[in-house]
C-alpha cells in the first residue's frame, strides 16, 4: 500500500507503474496458457485438461482487459491532470474529494454522482458477453446441463396407466 500521498502525479504514476505491471504479468501468464494449450495437440473438446486450459485462457484474457483498462483509465487522468481539469466530476464539475482521489486516482465523478445511475452515453455494451450469453442459452440440456435440466423426464419416455 502507497499511503497517502499529496502530489497527484506522484500517485497516479506509482498506479500507473503497477497497473503496468499486472498488465505484462498476465500477458505472460496468457502466453504461457496458449503455449500449453497448443503443446502436445491438446483437444479442447476431447481432453479433460482442455476445458480447464480455455477456462484459464478466458479468465486471464478478461482480466488483462481489466489491467489493460485500468492503465488507460490511469493515462486518462495524467491527461486530465495536465489540463488542469484532474480532480473535477465529469458529471457536475464541483471537486472530487480528496479522500475518493487517494482511494481512486483515476477517479471521474465525485462520490454523489458516482451512486447515480450512468447516463446512457456511458453504459457499456460488451458484444463478447452479450454473445457469451446467447450461446449459453442455445445450448441443449445435456450432461453439462444443471440438474434440474437433466432430471425432468422425457415426455415421450412417460408411460401412463389409465386402467
Amino acid at each position: 500500500m502507497v499511503g497517502r500521498m499529496t502530489d497527484p502525479r506522484e500517485l497516479l504514476l506509482t498506479e500507473r507503474a503497477r497497473a503496468g505491471q499486472r498488465v505484462a504479468a498476465l500477458e505472460r501468464e496468457f502466453a504461457g496458457i496458449a503455449e500449453a494449450a497448443g503443446a502436445g495437440g491438446t483437444d479442447d473438446e476431447h481432453d479433460p485438461e482442455g476445458a480447464t486450459l480455455a477456462f484459464e485462457r478466458q479468465h486471464t484474457a478478461a482480466l488483462l482487459d481489466q489491467a489493460r483498462e485500468r492503465l488507460a483509465a490511469i493515462d486518462a487522468a495524467l491527461a486530465r491532470l495536465e489540463d488542469g481539469r484532474y480532480g473535477r466530476c465529469d458529471r457536475c464539475g464541483q471537486p472530487i474529494g480528496a479522500d475518493r482521489l487517494a482511494a481512486r486516482p483515476a477517479a471521474l465523478t465525485c462520490i454523489r454522482c458516482a451512486v447515480l445511475p450512468a447516463p446512457l452515453a456511458r453504459v457499456r455494451y460488451s458484444a463478447r458477453s452479450a454473445d457469451a450469453v446467447r450461446v449459453r442459452a442455445a445450448q441443449p440440456a445435456g450432461t453439462s446441463a444443471p440438474a434440474t435440466a437433466m432430471t425432468t423426464p422425457d415426455r415421450t419416455s412417460r408411460t401412463t396407466s389409465h386402467g
